[in-house]
Order: structure tokens, then C-alpha cells, then sequence
């Protein structure tokens, strides 16, 4: 499949335009604005030659959710509210994954890290934090093939689709995800402990976000 014009934009244009576009949404008050924007994103995916498969995997884990949250802002705020703020969390959702789907995630942590290099003198860790940004964004994805196996699982022992056998397993893996993410972060970049000489080769070393993403991988 050949690279879309979106997959040829540079990392950095793409991420200022996400951070632009992602603080521009929040003062939409119009629901009808909203779900324009929002068709208007969705149609940014088959230019993208992503497909309607990339579309659906970015909002599946997100559905039980936005269901619930629907409900609970329409009775207790207005029906419009609530499709202002489904339809907000949908578009910021799928503007994020255009950007991760389209993008490398070398090229993304780079560009985050050179944005944040001037700022090591004041104690922040660029390539922390790049990886950070990094795997948010990257996450949602993870849910989604987290959240197929669980349901792949639960109707090979027969539960059904019950929303509850889904999402207590499901929360359980993500949160052990998350856990071994942090755990291959601080094994590449050392501790802050002076007293600790075996620490003291690693705290001197450059952290490389990308061989904590190959940890978390092996």
C-alpha cells in the first residue's frame, strides 16, 4: 500500500496540528459544529488509506464508555450536552489516532524530545517524557487488541457479551500493561540514588526511549 500525503507530512507539523485542532474542539459549544468536525476527522481516514478497519478500531474500546457517559450527561445535564461531549471525545480520540496511524513512532518521540531538549536544564527528562507522549497516544490501540482478546476469550468459556465479564479483565491487562511500561523505563534510565554505586553508570547514561519500548516488547 502506497504512503498517503498524510504519511509523508512532517512528525512535528502533525503534532502542532493536533495540539492546535485538539484545544480549538474544546470551545465548540455547538453539538451540530461538533459532529461535523467529527464526520469531518472520520473522512480524513480513507484519505489517509486507512480504511474503515482502522476507523472502528480507534473507537471500539471506547464504546461502553461513551455509551455510559451519554446517559449520565443527558439525565442529568441536556441530551444536546451529552452529544456535544460524545462527539468531542470521539473526534479528539480519532485525531489522535490519525496522527500515531500515520506517523512513526521513532519520528514521533524524536520531534518531542528536540521540542523538549531546551528545557533539561530545568530538570525534565526529554526522552521520558517523549515516551510518555508517545505511548499515550499509542494506547488506545493496545486497548482495542486487549479488549478483542478478552472478548475472544469470554465467549470461548460462554459469558455472552456482558459488559462487566469484558471490562474487569480488560481493566486488569491494561493496568498490568501500564506497570510494565514503567517498570522499562526506569531499568533504561536509572535512579536518582548517589549512594547506590551500581546506579551510577545507568543515571549517566542517555536515556533511549526506543530500546524501553523494545523492552516492554520482549
Amino acid at each position: 500500500m502506497s504512503r498517503s500525503i498524510l504519511h509523508r507530512l512532517p512528525a512535528g507539523l502533525k503534532l502542532t496540528a493536533l495540539a492546535a485542532a485538539g484545544s480549538a474542539v474544546i470551545w465548540v459549544s455547538d453539538w451540530r459544529v461538533m459532529v461535523d468536525l467529527l464526520l469531518l476527522v472520520a473522512l480524513a481516514f480513507p484519505v489517509a488509506r486507512l480504511g474503515r478497519g482502522a476507523l472502528v478500531q480507534q473507537l471500539r474500546p471506547l464504546l461502553p464508555m461513551l455509551v455510559v457517559l451519554f446517559l449520565a450527561q443527558g439525565l442529568m445535564a441536556s441530551w444536546t450536552e451529552a452529544a456535544l461531549v460524545i462527539a468531542r471525545i470521539a473526534t479528539l480520540v480519532l485525531m489522535a489516532g490519525l496522527v500515531t496511524l500515520t506517523t512513526r513512532t521513532e519520528d514521533l518521540i524524536a520531534t518531542v524530545e528536540r521540542l523538549l531538549t531546551p528545557l533539561a536544564p530545568l530538570g525534565v527528562n526529554p526522552g521520558k517524557v517523549s515516551l510518555a507522549f508517545s505511548l499515550a497516544l499509542r494506547f488506545l490501540p493496545v486497548i482495542a487488541e486487549e479488549a478483542e482478546r478478552v472478548h475472544e476469550a469470554q465467549s470461548a468459556r460462554g459469558l455472552g457479551n456482558s459488559p462487566l465479564a469484558l471490562a474487569l479483565p480488560l481493566i486488569v491487562r491494561v493496568l498490568k500493561s501500564a506497570e510494565d511500561i514503567a517498570d522499562a523505563i526506569e531499568a533504561r534510565s536509572g535512579h536518582d540514588d548517589p549512594d547506590c554505586p551500581q546506579e551510577k553508570p545507568q543515571r549517566r547514561a542517555r536515556f533511549n526511549p526506543l530500546a524501553a519500548l523494545k523492552t516492554v516488547k520482549e
